[in-house]
């Protein structure tokens, strides 16, 4: 895989705008941070001092800046560098509907006080302020300046309506007419037509209008909503297309050029999109819930038509109209983002599969299947004797629904007891539970009806599997069942035997296309027992269950993480081998930061492969000089948890559904679950050497809070952790 940096080869100006986006504007918060740091050289820092932590939000903000960076990596296919900028920007809605519509509303409640890491909230919404807004008006300069001019190179085209011919204008109209026209609703602004309520991140357009219309009524504004149910991009019959091309048109384009006939006998002086970004978080206080379901329904509406939080508007908009909208929706100028194409840019999405470039994408590849499986045995044979582990994507989630499939055939299986946090619709997880409770199984399935924006498909799996006579458990009031987990228990020659499943990601069979994930397929007795006493302790009430291996949030997680941790420092304290891995998604819990702060401090070397936010400071002088923080960022979102510790040679190495976060630790259901097999363990350490090797798609953390890219030195080999390992599973395919 080549390795090439964003911008190199693009001209003086975008190489200076690189320079930006590794270096952006330190805040005055971080120089005070670091200030403290330097005058403490020598003198050994509290653990609490806030100089030693990075801001969550903002770190998870820089994240989404990596996603970005993508799209100028020419070492991917060109429509993912186009699906990695729409990424961005779903990314970033979900950053502004729940990360800074909270920052909003503890401002407005006048709760200032900051966190572990010292800053003030309005601080840091000045600072998130600042930099989305760079980012955004990067992300369009990206689109605009880079991508589209290469789709076109290819033969994909976008179409301004400057640019349309005769017989393509005559194709729009009628379009328009028999498409647009009958299910658009433009609504004038008067004493009897108040500001629309506008559903969350929707295409809207407001117009300014001259005249009077058929009731006398003097001109002014109105609002356009743009129909839901149309796409936003709309290609031309092939007829109408140049000889070898695609040729797209923005459903914007066309109300534009027809606002008009949307008001006729009118002059509109003007018409410009919007689209406004809500509060949606939900906030049910589950102390007066008597129904979790029916409280759910109503929060779902609700969530539609939250505080508004962010209003993108084309930047050609005059400023009358941007203020009268700002003022309509309780935001300040902060809140405006002026963007110079599509507002709702992730709506794209749809075209990238739509095109049929496969040429344009990454190569595809089929998940492989470990070869004791291949045989044609039963699944239940080959996990009775060996335990399997799985490699999502690069081995099939199939073997996982297979499994399922042949249970609910199974005459000896006599129950089928399984988590479920994020499914798909069409899931052949849930096909295969409905199946089993047919046929007169006992089947047990712990739906989170809470899992942020998969909560209406997740009631509606309740109700799918309710109906075919499961029993469904919404999980424990106060905490999010997080936990990847499936216990089948089957009678063998008159005996019962137990298996189970432990997953570090969902069952979802499209995300495990595009996720890494492990899957545990074990029959070990002590593993199933303890598996089968966490089910026993979400469906029933009582003490915490004892687990022989198993470690279990919110009870034994977090207090066995951090004496792991101590007994790496211990033992390099007594001159023994010592050393910690750590892969999770986020690192935010201050008393787990605090421990590797302990052990770097004793000697122990600490890897953390930390793909998103990240709130430890590395590279401190005698606090984190022996901690280093890499992020990688490539074709499939990483998502394995796994910690690995050398424990004076006697290594542990654990995969976990949690990541290192207040919330997984303490106000979910999680599990952790060792490696007991010696050879699987041994293969897991190796994937994570290959992340560590990685020198193409990873980027290093400073002590000043940028992250790096890394590329290969001259003369050296150009590693991506992802791509070898695709090789290297499909290989052993």
């Amino acid at each position: 895989m080549s390795a090439s940096t964003p911008y190199q080869s693009n001209g003086e100006d975008k190489q200076q705008d690189s320079e930006n986006i590794r270096a952006p504007r330190v805040s005055p918060h971080h120089s005070a941070a670091r200030a403290r740091l330097a005058s403490q050289e020598g003198h050994e820092l509290s653990l609490d001092d806030p100089s030693l932590y990075f801001n969550r939000e903002f770190s998870t903000l820089r994240f989404h800046i990596r996603v970005l960076e993508q799209a100028l990596d020419e070492s991917h296919p060109l429509l993912q560098r186009l699906m990695f900028l729409l990424i961005f920007s779903s990314n970033l809605d979900e950053f502004f509907e729940i990360r800074v519509a909270g920052l909003k509303r503890r401002i407005a409640y006048g709760n200032e006080t900051p966190g572990i890491d010292g800053m003030s909230m309005s601080d840091l919404f000045q600072q998130i302020s600042e930099t989305a807004h760079y980012h955004v008006e990067r992300q369009y300069r990206i689109l605009n300046d880079t991508l589209i001019p290469a789709l076109a190179e290819q033969g994909i085209h976008f179409l301004r309506r400057n640019a349309w011919t005769d017989e393509q204008r005559q194709w729009v109209n009628e379009y328009f007419d028999e498409e647009v026209m009958p299910v658009i609703s433009p609504i004038g602004l008067d004493p009897s037509h108040p500001f629309p309520r506008l559903v969350n991140k929707s295409l809207n357009f407001i117009v300014e209008l001259e005249g009077r219309d058929a009731f006398g009524r003097e001109g002014g504004m109105a609002i356009i909503p743009a129909p839901r149910s149309l796409p936003r991009l709309i290609r031309l019959p092939e007829h109408l297309e140049e000889s070898g091309c695609q040729q797209y048109i923005f459903l914007s384009s066309m109300i534009h050029a027809h606002a008009e006939q949307l008001f006729p006998g009118m002059k509109v002086k003007g018409c410009y999109q919007f689209r406004l970004t809500r509060n949606a978080d939900l906030s049910m206080d589950t102390e007066d819930v008597a129904d979790l379901a029916t409280a759910l329904r109503s929060e779902l509406l609700a969530r539609r038509y939250g505080d508004g939080v962010r209003l993108e508007v084309a930047n050609n908009c005059p400023a009358h109209l941007s203020d009268f909208l700002l003022t309509q929706f309780r935001l300040t100028q902060q809140d405006l983002y002026l963007v110079d194409g599509p507002v709702n840019l992730s709506r794209l999405m749809a075209m990238i599969g739509d095109s049929g470039r496969a040429d344009l994408r990454f190569s595809a590849f089929t998940p492989g299947t470990p070869k004791p499986l291949r045989g044609g045995d039963s699944i239940f044979d080959v996990i009775s004797r060996q335990d399997i582990l799985l490699l999502h994507p690069w081995e099939s989630f199939t073997v996982i629904e297979n499994w399922l499939a042949e249970a609910a055939r199974d005459s000896g299986v006599l129950a089928i007891k399984q988590t479920l946090y994020r499914t798909g619709a069409d899931s052949g997880v849930v096909s295969a539970l409905v199946d089993a409770a047919r046929a007169g199984k006992e089947v047990t399935v712990v739906i989170e009806l809470r899992a942020r924006f998969d909560e209406a498909d997740n009631l509606a799996l309740a109700s799918r599997l309710q109906e075919a006579g499961a029993n469904v458990i919404y999980g424990v009031m106060a905490y999010k069942t997080h936990a990847k987990l499936l216990h089948i228990v089957r009678r063998e020659s008159g005996r019962i035997r137990h298996y189970a499943h432990m997953g570090t990601g969902n069952y979802h069979s499209k995300t495990a296309r595009l996720y890494t994930d492990y899957s545990l397929l074990t029959a070990r007795e002590t593993l199933c027992e303890d598996v089968h006493h966490v089910f026993q302790q979400l469906s029933g009430m009582g003490e915490p269950r004892h687990t022989e291996h198993l470690l279990h949030a919110p009870f034994t997680l977090h207090s066995r993480l951090v004496e792991m941790i101590d007994r790496e420092a211990a033992n390099a304290r007594k001159g023994k081998k010592s050393g910690i891995i750590i892969k999770c998604n986020s690192l935010t819990e201050t008393r787990l930061i605090q421990a590797l702060y302990r052990a770097s401090r004793a000697g122990v070397r600490c890897r953390l492969i930390i793909r998103g936010t990240c709130c430890l400071r590395p590279g401190v002088p005698g606090v984190s000089e022996n901690i280093t923080v890499r992020s990688i960022v490539g074709r499939f979102l990483e998502h394995t948890r796994v910690f690995h510790f050398h424990n004076a040679g006697k290594q542990e190495t654990w995969c976990s559904s949690a990541d290192f976060m207040e919330r997984n630790m303490f106000h979910r259901v999680e599990t952790c679950f060792p490696l007991l097999d010696r050879k699987i363990a041994q293969r897991v350490r190796k994937d994570l050497d290959t992340y560590l090797l990685d020198n193409c798609q990873s980027w290093e953390l400073g002590e000043d809070g940028q992250y790096i890219k890394n590329d290969p030195a001259e003369g050296e080999d150009a590693i991506s952790a992802q791509e070898t390992l695709l090789y290297a599973y499909a290989a052993r395919a």
